[in-house]
C-alpha cells in the first residue's frame, strides 16, 4: 500500500473480543476505523471512543453481516463517513452450542454459513469493488479471520464452525490470487484457543481451559496477540505477503 492510499479500515464484529482489539491496534498504527456491530451499540461506542482517544477517526456501523442489503448499506455509510476504503478485516463470526454432527439441524448449519462465510464473501466483494485498481481504486489489504478449527475439525464440538473456517481459508487463497494484480493483498489469521467470550457462547469455556495442556506454549492466547498479527498483515511490512494463513495458536 503506497503512502497515498487511504488509511480507512472496516472491521466487522468489532465491538468486542478480537475485533475490538484489532480496532485499537489498527488505530495505533494510523488507521481510521469503521466499527461494525450487530446489536451491542454500547460496546461499539466504547471501542469508538478508544479509537478517537488514540487520535484517529471512528464511525459505528450497525449491520447484520448475514444480510447482503445490510452489508451494502454499511459500506455506503462508511464511504460517506470516513472516505475511500483501504482495508477490510473480515472478523464477524458466530458459533453455536457444542454438538455432534448427528445432532445438528440444517437451520443451525445454514445460520453459521450465512454469517461466517456468505457474509465474509459479500464484505470482500464490496471491499474489492472499492479498492481494486480494476475498479478505479488505489489498492489495499484484506485480512480474513479463520480458526485453527479449520485444521483440527473440532470433532464433538462444532464441526460446522470448523467447516465455515475452512471455507474462509479457501476464500483467502483464491481471492488473493484473483486480485493480486489489482493492488490488493489478501491474507488470513487462524487463532487457536483465545481468551474471549466465544467459548462461553458455545458452552465450551471449561473444555477450553482443560485443553491448555495440549498447547505447546501451555496457555490461551489473547485477543491482542491476534490483533497484532492482523495489523501486521494489513501493513506495508507485509507488502510481499498474500494468500498466506498465519496461525496464532500457540503451536497447536
Amino acid at each position: 500500500m503506497d503512502q497515498d492510499t487511504p488509511r480507512v479500515l472496516l472491521i466487522t464484529g468489532a465491538s468486542r473480543g478480537i475485533g475490538a482489539a484489532c480496532a485499537l491496534r489498527a488505530a495505533e498504527a494510523g488507521w481510521d476505523v469503521g466499527i461494525n456491530f450487530h446489536r451491542d451499540q454500547a460496546a461499539a461506542e466504547h471501542v469508538a471512543g478508544q479509537v478517537r482517544a488514540l487520535g484517529r477517526r471512528a464511525c459505528m456501523l450497525q449491520a447484520d453481516v448475514a444480510s447482503e442489503g445490510a452489508i451494502e448499506a454499511m459500506f455506503e455509510e462508511l464511504d460517506a463517513e470516513l472516505g475511500p476504503l483501504g482495508g477490510l478485516v473480515n472478523n464477524a463470526g458466530i458459533v453455536d452450542v457444542a454438538a455432534r454432527v448427528d445432532e445438528m439441524s440444517a437451520a443451525r448449519v445454514a445460520r453459521l454459513f450465512n454469517v461466517n462465510v456468505v457474509g465474509a464473501f459479500v464484505c470482500a466483494r464490496e471491499a474489492v469493488r472499492r479498492m481494486s485498481t480494476r475498479h478505479g481504486g488505489r489498492g489495499g489489504a484484506i485480512v480474513n479471520l479463520s480458526s485453527a478449527a479449520a485444521r483440527l475439525g473440532s470433532p464433538g464440538i462444532y464441526v460446522d464452525y470448523a467447516a465455515t473456517k475452512a471455507a474462509i481459508d479457501t476464500l483467502t487463497l483464491g481471492l488473493a490470487r484473483e486480485v493480486a494484480e489489482e493492488g490488493i493483498r489478501v491474507n488470513g489469521v487462524r487463532p487457536g484457543i483465545i481468551a474471549t467470550d466465544i467459548h462461553a457462547t458455545s458452552g465450551m469455556l471449561e473444555r477450553a481451559l482443560t485443553q491448555v495442556d495440549q498447547i505447546p506454549l501451555r496457555r490461551m492466547g489473547t485477543a491482542d496477540e491476534v490483533a497484532r498479527a492482523v495489523v501486521f498483515l494489513l501493513s506495508d511490512a507485509a507488502g510481499y505477503v498474500t494468500g498466506a494463513a498465519l496461525d496464532v495458536a500457540g503451536g497447536r
